[in-house]
């Protein structure tokens, strides 16, 4: 029952957020969730793993998607470069098993 009721306040709180809070909430989300896939990781538990990797990789895609270029001009397209750098650098760590370089990527986003 509290689970409902969080979920409620957290859509209602996503719903009425504005876009900079949103882009917070996003980036707040994708470093839960790198945080996560490498505690899944240590515990061997690969397949919860993966699904916070590809959490993280879904508000990234999400935040390019975002994007206004005519409006943004070269902020959105440095921002386009940079969201593709961490997608490319968290998909090497994981590929690699690296995990001081998906540390790098919430340092970054923790920025």
């Amino acid at each position: 029952m509290v689970g409902v009721g969080f979920q409620s306040y957290r859509r209602t709180d996503v719903i009425t957020a504005d876009p900079k809070k949103l882009v917070i909430m996003c980036y707040e989300g994708a470093i839960h969730s790198l945080k996560l896939a490498k505690a899944k990781y240590y515990a061997r538990e690969y397949e919860s793993k993966a699904k916070a990797i590809q959490n993280a990789l879904d508000i990234l895609n999400e935040l390019r998607s975002a994007l206004d270029f005519e409006k943004g001009g070269e902020i959105a397209r440095n921002l386009d470069s940079l969201y593709g750098f961490w997608t490319q650098h968290i998909l090497k760590a994981d590929q690699h098993q690296d995990l001081k370089a998906m540390d790098q990527v919430v340092a970054m986003l923790e920025e």
